[in-house]
């Protein structure tokens, strides 16, 4: 009885595990494109409900995915500054909430058809 219970509630917890991975890559996953950092952005200021005052630095850059094939990418930069020109990020962009993450990366960690598209853009 108690085995029962056990093996029921392990196969309840890996099922739900599963189903949070699914959302979470449905909700946050997407597909990687990499941009480079050619101006400082539009710049934007807010106050949030409590009225802290945020700046945040628009973009709408074109970014390639690893075959080459461009998009061209809207997204934020939520610093006090705009994002260092010239840098190179990989964006994760989702067909539902747009660019979902970035991250800066190194020249070598683009792929080829990419860094290509970038470089002559």
């Amino acid at each position: 009885m108690m085995k029962k219970f056990l093996i029921g509630l392990a196969v309840v917890v890996l099922v739900g595990f599963g189903a949070l991975q699914i959302a979470e890559s449905v909700i946050m996953g997407g597909d990687s494109y990499y941009v480079q950092i050619t101006t400082d952005g539009e710049k934007t200021t807010s106050k949030d409900d409590n009225g802290n005052v945020f700046t945040q630095y628009h973009y709408e850059l074109p970014g390639y995915d690893e075959n080459g094939k461009s998009k061209t990418l809207d997204f934020n930069g939520f610093q006090e500054r705009p994002l260092r020109k010239e840098a190179y990020l990989k964006l994760t962009w989702n067909e539902k909430k747009g660019v979902t993450s970035y991250e800066e990366v190194k020249e070598k960690d683009i792929p080829a058809k990419a860094l290509t598209q970038l470089k002559g853009a």
